[in-house]
């Protein structure tokens, strides 16, 4: 965990040097009165605190320089500055219970021996923060809820599992992470330590300050997990360079990409494995993270396909790609990690002739974008036009052989964009078409065979059944009701619309007109439902 007290003003006056070393202050506008919202250590020491009047700040402070905050904007440089430690960590996530930045969580399982160990790397984390002008605090713990509670009240300490409990039972009550009122009722009681809190009933404790206690209780403790939210995808697999000099040019860093591309096929190929997604983390060292993506469509190790991908996709980065002050650190990371058979390597690639298409696909969908290369797919519908759906080609679902079309049934080989309607003339109310008008043209129809019929999706329309009570009900019914004790029903009720079974079923006719034209319209509506049902056109055939 990593504390950063005073980010706020320390990454304002990095950005903007003329402020200096003049005590700093943000505020805020709450019900219509000035409040501050965040200070520097000068300010802190004059006496200004959080939540004081702007007013009683410039009383006591009358050199105190203020700025008014901007929550979004800091909150998105805090999410940016977090992304930037995941040179140091790949599970990083911004801890926003407290406050929505200031604390950074990193998981530093398994990595911690590149730093020289768990002690080692705290320190070089908390240096390297301190030279770059941040006031931070830093400590390593078993839980989250530890690792919090030593960072803000004991920071530098590494606690080991085994020292959980010794250790959290002598930090104050304030370190579990509760609410002023929380944290004030149990000063009140006299708990005064985590550990007076710990060995009191939790029947008592939970009817008085509410569970929010001892959940926050078992968290520090382990008894309950807490999940960190990382804001960059965990890579299962991942290869990095580090420079000396910061590079800057696209060709520098699309020719270290192909380089960790082959160190990173090394890595899966030893593994067995292939990836279908690949990250590319560009760290500037102004602590920012480009990254750029790409996907394939079947899993592969290819370095010169997954380079050849992006290559393409930088070609979109128009105005996107700024290198600031240098990048001095590039990754390469892979996930979406499935097992792959290392025939695929030989130099036919693959005895899967689609092999070639596929890698076609990819290239086409990082120079145009996922969206733009799509594939159809069938869906599990009744309806014609919502049969198929669009979906990307690097992001294709398996085929469900359930929504496979019937081949039984007769469908145009164009359909509309939507169904036009047209005046139809039959020779009996409820038979096939025999005239049609549709744009102000006639066709005159001398084949029609038909109906098939499609009811609509009931359970797709959100509208539920109804069951529809009897305005007068009859006199056995009257004798149920009141025996059984069921209310009479509402004047709202009787007045609700039936439910319409059948009021969208469509019957569909494939018509032929006299040059051989062929149609496909449907009549919507049922004539025992509707008057007069509407018709349309929806398709043609060959």
């Amino acid at each position: 965990m990593l504390h950063l007290p005073s980010w706020v003003t320390d990454y304002a006056k990095r950005h903007d040097p003329t402020l200096g070393e003049a005590p700093l202050a943000f505020y805020e506008r709450i019900k219509g009165g000035l409040r501050v919202a965040a200070l520097d250590g000068a300010a802190a020491r004059f006496g200004v605190r959080i939540g004081q009047s702007l007013a009683d700040a410039r009383s006591i402070a009358p050199q105190l320089l203020t700025r008014e905050i901007d929550h979004q904007a800091f909150a998105t440089a805090f999410a940016e500055f977090a992304d930037w430690h995941s040179n140091a960590s790949p599970l990083v996530a911004v801890h926003t219970d407290c406050a929505p930045y200031g604390d950074l969580v990193l998981d530093i399982t398994g990595v911690e021996h590149l730093f020289g160990g768990e002690a080692a790397m705290l320190n070089q984390l908390t240096q390297r923060l301190a030279q770059l002008g941040y006031h931070v605090r830093g400590a390593i713990g078993s839980t989250i809820g530890l690792a919090w509670a030593t960072a803000h009240f004991s920071p530098g300490a590494v606690i080991s599992e085994g020292r959980t409990h010794t250790f959290l039972d002598a930090l104050p009550v304030a370190a579990l992470r509760l609410t002023s009122e929380q944290t004030t009722g149990l000063m009140q009681m006299g708990l005064k330590q985590i550990g007076q809190v710990r060995e009191r009933p939790r029947k008592p404790l939970q009817a008085r300050f509410g569970a929010s206690l001892l959940v926050r209780l078992d968290q520090a403790y382990g008894a309950i997990e807490e999940r960190l939210v990382p804001r960059l995808p965990a890579a299962e697999r991942y290869a990095e360079r580090r420079f000396a000099d910061p590079i800057a040019l696209m060709d520098d860093v699309l020719m270290t990409a192909h380089d960790l591309a082959v160190q990173l096929a090394c890595h899966l190929e030893t593994a067995g494995e292939g990836a279908q997604a690949f990250h590319l983390f560009l760290y500037r060292v102004d602590h920012k993270v480009m990254t750029l993506s790409v996907n394939s469509g079947r899993a592969t190790r290819d370095p010169a396909h997954i380079a050849r991908l992006f290559k393409h996709r930088s070609e979109r980065l128009i105005g996107e790609y700024d290198a600031g002050f240098g990048i001095d650190i590039v990754r390469l990371a892979a996930s979406s990690i499935s097992s792959l058979e290392a025939a695929q390597l030989t130099a036919l690639q693959s005895s899967d002739a689609s092999a070639d298409l596929e890698k076609l696909l990819d290239r086409m969908s990082s120079r145009l974008g996922v969206m733009a290369v799509l594939r159809s797919c069938f869906a599990n519908t009744h309806q014609p036009e919502q049969a198929v759906v669009l979906e990307p080609v690097v992001a294709r679902t398996p085929d469900d052989p359930a929504t496979a079309p019937d081949q039984a049934l007769i469908r145009p080989l164009r359909l509309l964009p939507r169904p036009e309607p047209i005046t139809v003339t039959a020779q009996v109310p409820d038979g096939p078409p025999a005239l049609m008008v549709w744009r102000r043209v006639s066709y005159r129809f001398t084949k029609a065979a038909g109906p098939e019929r499609i009811a609509p999706e009931w359970w797709r329309s959100g509208r539920p059944l109804q069951l529809v009570p009897n305005a007068e009900p009859s006199e056995p019914d009257r004798k149920i009701r009141d025996l059984s004790g069921l209310p009479a029903p509402t004047q709202e009720a009787l007045e609700t619309p039936p439910y319409l079974e059948g009021a969208d079923t469509r019957d569909y006719y494939l018509a032929e007109d006299e040059t051989g034209r062929r149609f496909w319209l449907f009549r919507q509506g049922l004539y025992e439902v509707q008057a007069s049902p509407l018709w349309y056109l929806h398709g043609f055939f060959p």
